[in-house]
């Protein structure tokens, strides 16, 4: 049997161990003394007698099964009491910096000179906000009150009806996936536009840093990714006026209480400006998060002493802080809520 993800660690006391919700009907068990079980561990007798070998996976380390539980690798942690609430208070979760220090506005992008579909999503855009649509599936999706799921076609050919578009499906709640699916914010707002002109949506996946280009070499028609308006890509791509307005937010380990006093976004700065050299701050590859870091003219960031660390997404740049290579994340505010609070579920 796949055993339920279950969304918090299982502690065992030093003599019994009953895992009823999992279907096991077995006895109790009691241990006479530690020295019975000298060159065992409690927590694997139980489960490998529960749920057979098939189903357990062992660990040198007590520590290193927490985090493969936090990364969603095994369904449940079972360890002694006292261990385990070790284990939970070094890794008690995760807070977000509530101050907003990086203000940005997102947009969907094309190929430069395509002044048609410019004038029509800009007019598809204009009457979305006003009549109220596009907030509203903002509204659901922030609030995990709703979802809607796209299935892709694999014909991308751009004369057949197709509206091709390139994302980056990591990027929580604005696009991301569920088997097949593609869901969020952007992938709604993209089959509106798509229905307003009256042709079929195909969603391509790609990295981050490819979004953009994959549509100034016409490889796709549109880019949505949660994608900031700025100088280094109009340079090669068109912009749509701006349908979200987005801030960049700190992710830390809620232990961490180095920013509990910041007010400002100046002062947010000021902490981060006082990073050493051999601090690393992670963040997804190609966003705002790494110009702000490393530091970038066009975006008019100085940089930060502290080495930036690229990860494919958001998610794995957290994973990696919990881990303890690095020390903060720096991602947009609707994917820092959504990765802190998946994360903080199964602390």
């Amino acid at each position: 049997m796949k055993l339920k993800k279950l969304i918090s660690v299982m502690l065992i006391g030093a003599c019994v161990c009953s895992m009823a919700a999992c279907g096991s009907k077995k006895e109790e068990k009691k241990i006479e003394s530690a020295d019975d079980l000298k060159d065992a561990k409690i927590g694997d007798i139980y489960c490998s007698d529960d749920f057979g070998d098939d189903h357990v996976e062992r660990f040198n380390k007590g520590a290193d099964a927490v985090q493969a539980l936090v990364k969603g690798k095994i369904d449940a942690v079972v360890i002694d009491n006292e261990p385990a609430k070790a284990f939970v208070d070094a890794n008690d979760g995760l807070k977000i910096l509530e101050t907003p220090y990086v203000e940005e506005d997102y947009a969907m992008c094309f190929k430069k000179g395509n002044t048609e579909l410019e004038d029509k999503f800009n007019a598809a855009i204009k009457e979305l906000k006003e009549d109220g649509t596009f907030d509203k599936i903002v509204g659901y999706y922030i609030d995990g009150t709703e979802e809607k799921g796209y299935e892709s076609p694999a014909d991308v050919d751009h004369s057949n009806g197709k509206l091709v578009m390139a994302t980056n499906a990591a990027f929580e709640p604005f696009e991301y996936t569920k088997g097949e699916d593609y869901y969020g914010i952007d992938m709604e707002i993209a089959k509106l536009l798509a229905d307003e002109l009256g042709k079929e949506l195909v969603i391509e996946n790609m990295d981050f840093d490819a979004v953009c280009l994959s549509v100034s070499q016409q490889k796709c028609d549109i880019a949505m990714a949660g994608l900031t308006i700025n100088e280094e890509r109009e340079e090669y791509v068109t912009f749509t006026d701006s349908y979200y307005s987005a801030s960049q937010r700190l992710i830390v380990p809620s232990n961490v209480t180095t920013f509990d006093d910041c007010k400002t976004a100046d002062d947010v700065a000021a902490k981060l400006a006082e990073t050493k050299s051999s601090d690393q701050i992670g963040v997804q590859q190609g966003t705002t998060g790494q110009y702000y870091v490393e530091g970038s003219e066009d975006w008019d960031f100085p940089g930060l002493p502290a080495k930036c660390v690229t990860y494919k997404s958001g998610s794995l740049a957290v994973q990696d802080m919990l881990n303890g290579n690095i020390q903060y994340v720096i991602i947009d505010a609707a994917p820092a809520s959504a990765i802190t609070d998946a994360i903080n579920a199964v602390q």
